[in-house]
């Protein structure tokens, strides 16, 4: 796993530069955005049971046919299945916000996700539906909590999303 700095000191040894004043913005951006990513990830391990409990009660809700017999999370150990990887999505997420960048979600989340869901049958539209029901409740959550750049929490779940999205599952 990376986080956002150790991949640019990375980029430029490789090239053997110096940082340059994009190099230099983009550290300082990171470290600038500092407190509200560890305020975030706060807000997220304190609330995680509940983030995860009203995501898949709203995605339920949205789409009744999943629980219903014949559903994908029809059978407690299916849904409790769902629930478990949304709250795995969400830890993840919660470590790629901290490190200012989506790595570790390729690295533990998306290698391999193909093949299980494909081996499994799972549908991944409402994979995708129940990670932004959980970015909208992080977001609300984090600006309850005094952090006015919301907008941060968008990158690990919508990273999340569009390479879903961009995969054949």
């Amino acid at each position: 796993m990376r986080d956002a700095v150790t991949n640019l000191i990375r980029n430029y040894d490789i090239t053997g530069r110096y940082f340059d004043r994009d190099a230099i913005e983009r550290l300082q951006s990171y470290f600038e955005s500092g407190t509200a990513r560890i305020k975030a990830t706060e807000v997220i391990n304190a609330n995680a049971a509940a983030i995860v409990k009203q995501a898949g009660s709203t995605l339920f809700d949205e789409e009744p046919e999943l629980i219903r017999p014949g559903g994908n999370a029809y059978t407690t150990r299916r849904y409790s299945a769902c629930l478990r990887d949304m709250d795995y999505y969400l830890r993840y997420a919660s470590y790629a916000l901290v490190a200012g960048d989506t790595n570790v979600l390729d690295e533990r989340v998306l290698q391999g996700l193909r093949e299980t869901y494909n081996s499994l049958g799972v549908p991944i539209a409402p994979t995708i539906r129940g990670i932004e029901i959980m970015k909208g409740i992080v977001k609300e959550m984090v600006k309850e909590a005094g952090v006015e750049n919301t907008a941060l929490i968008d990158s690990p779940f919508d990273y999340m999303n569009r390479e879903l999205s961009e995969q054949d599952v």
